[in-house]
């Protein structure tokens, strides 16, 4: 069964970690310019102090993450990982659900243009491509593209 449950600063390490195993897993062409402790910093710091970020569980167990934000009255994703070897049972699904009743509409977030799953995933959820860049604008520098749901 999936869970979902706020995030505090305790969870500062487990949600770095998914973070941090998801991107390599997912996105090895997108390196990320910080190190796992910048990152877990930023995630204690910055990210869960927020009150916008949520943890699944699959039977107990941290799995994955989500991360929302209101900017302009629009509804941001602003990270969705789920933990390689858990894709695929539906946890992605709960966490964007969750978003979607949380958030006001639009909903926006940004995916590279590489990761094709993402891309299947949020465009089977009924979000729409926008605006594509060349990457100028992210830390990766990675083609990017921005997808929005009414």
């Amino acid at each position: 069964m999936i869970q979902l449950r706020p995030a505090d600063t305790n969870d500062a390490e487990i949600v770095e970690r998914i973070l941090t195993l998801s991107r390599k897993e997912y996105l090895p062409y997108a390196k990320s310019p910080h190190s796992p402790d910048e990152t877990r910093h930023w995630v204690r710091d910055t990210l869960i102090p927020s009150g916008n970020v949520a943890i699944a569980q699959l039977d107990s167990e941290d799995v994955a993450v989500l991360a929302t934000s209101v900017t302009e009255s629009i509804g941001w994703i602003d990270q969705l990982y789920v933990l390689p070897g858990f894709t695929g049972r539906g946890i992605g699904t709960t966490l964007l659900y969750h978003a979607q009743n949380v958030l006001p509409r639009p909903i926006q977030l940004w995916t590279f243009q590489q990761n094709r799953r993402a891309i299947c995933f949020y465009e089977h959820h009924g979000f729409k491509a926008i605006q594509y860049t060349n990457g100028e604008n992210n830390e990766e520098k990675c083609p990017d593209v921005l997808y929005e749901l009414c």
